[in-house]
């Protein structure tokens, strides 16, 4: 659940004088998600995003590179419409993390068409996403940082996945949003790194979320995990051409926070390797520890930076690691106000039913505290990373 921009942009309305009244009265209400209708825009939505992460490798060298392409959509009063696009990559050869967003009004309300087909412009660069139910193309430049790009084409590996069995999650009393994912993109194309052209093959995970107007407080907060795990553990995870005979699992689970009532809420979904066999994971269902944390060094938030995720009824015994510290993004919008979270690609190493498994994972996580005021439950170790160039 990502509506941290959603929060960011009612602190800025309040800051600036604006009376700013959400309404959810043009949201998109019903009792299942209907594909493919809901790939398309959902007029004067309140808040809903295409979400995509995941890591790709260099097909010839082996180098890893992640990466987050996202357009958000919003229309808080249902009169006039907003966008903002977020592109990130991360290089673990060299540790770097470069990033590149915007946010704009646009000049009249986006149509409800299919297929898909969003664009942004930043200075001489345009951003776009175009597709539905799985085959999208992906096409965008950085603007901030010279030589860095995607060209990319997805088509999904495993049937879409609707959260709750609905396409529906209730986030206890906080928000219920529609929410589906593709959580196997066969992805295919080029990435564009500090200059160096690279082609790509590898897996995204792709979330649609909407009717997210509920969470307005800054105080909510949250951390979201993807895992996408290959069986045995001697595959090449989380690549569409992991050799030998692979069985796939996917992981959801997310944590929402209120860090004034400290109120928690735990969900997220086990997918098994065949249709069908979708599982909702509940609080009791499973244990998120929290093993090491990492302090920024430019905003000086303390971030959790390493977990253990056991399962029990699925048998799952987990560590997830980023692969590079440092992947903060700091954006910058009205007046002066900034919005700071950390999202990134991690591995994964553990146990299922008590034999080796490895694989990847996307983590993100909002509204962390500076050290020893984080909302949830501190834990003692620490680790601060080192500034890597911005």
């Amino acid at each position: 659940m990502k509506n941290l921009l959603l929060a960011a942009l009612f602190l800025v309305f309040a800051t600036s004088g604006c009376a700013l009244k959400p309404t959810n009265k043009y949201d998109v209400f019903t009792e299942r998600a209907q594909l493919p209708q809901e790939e398309a825009v959902h007029k004067q939505n309140s808040l809903e995003w295409w979400y995509f992460t995941g890591h790709l490798r260099d097909v010839k060298t082996g180098e890893q590179f992640g990466v987050e392409y996202v357009f958000f959509h919003f229309n808080i009063t249902g009169k006039k419409d907003w966008q903002m696009v977020n592109f990130a990559v991360t290089d673990p050869q060299t540790k770097q993390f470069r990033y590149d967003y915007k946010v704009e009004r646009l000049p009249k309300l986006l149509d409800s068409a299919l297929p898909v087909s969003l664009q942004m412009q930043k200075d001489d660069q345009r951003w776009t996403l175009a597709g539905v139910t799985g085959e999208y193309q992906l096409q965008g430049r950085m603007a901030s940082h010279k030589g860095y790009a995607i060209n990319l084409s997805t088509k999904p590996q495993k049937p879409v996945l609707l959260h709750s069995g609905t396409g529906y999650e209730n986030y206890g009393d906080v928000a219920k949003a529609g929410y589906y994912s593709y959580p196997r993109l066969a992805t295919t194309g080029t990435i564009e790194v500090d200059g160096k052209v690279h082609e790509v093959t590898g897996d995204l995970w792709y979330d649609r979320q909407w009717n997210c107007n509920s969470v307005t407080n800054k105080g909510i907060g949250w951390d979201w995990f993807s895992l996408q795990l290959d069986e045995p553990a001697a595959a090449v995870a989380g690549t569409a051409s992991a050799p030998g005979n692979v069985t796939r699992h996917e992981i959801m689970t997310y944590q929402l926070f209120d860090r004034n009532s400290s109120k928690v809420v735990n969900g997220g979904t086990y997918n098994g390797p065949q249709p069908g066999q979708a599982v909702d994971l509940e609080a009791k269902d499973f244990q998120l520890e929290v093993l090491e944390y990492w302090t920024s060094p430019h905003s000086k938030l303390r971030y959790p930076s390493k977990w253990r995720l056991r399962i029990p009824s699925q048998q799952y015994d987990l560590t997830i690691t980023p692969l590079v510290p440092d992947q903060e993004l700091t954006l910058k919008l009205f007046a002066g106000i900034k919005m700071r979270y950390w999202e990134g690609m991690c591995r994964v190493e553990g146990t299922h039913n008590g034999k080796p498994v490895q694989g990847n994972s996307y983590v993100e996580l909002t509204n962390r505290g500076k050290a020893g005021k984080d909302p949830l439950t501190p834990q003692p170790t620490a680790t601060t990373g080192s500034p890597a160039a911005r």
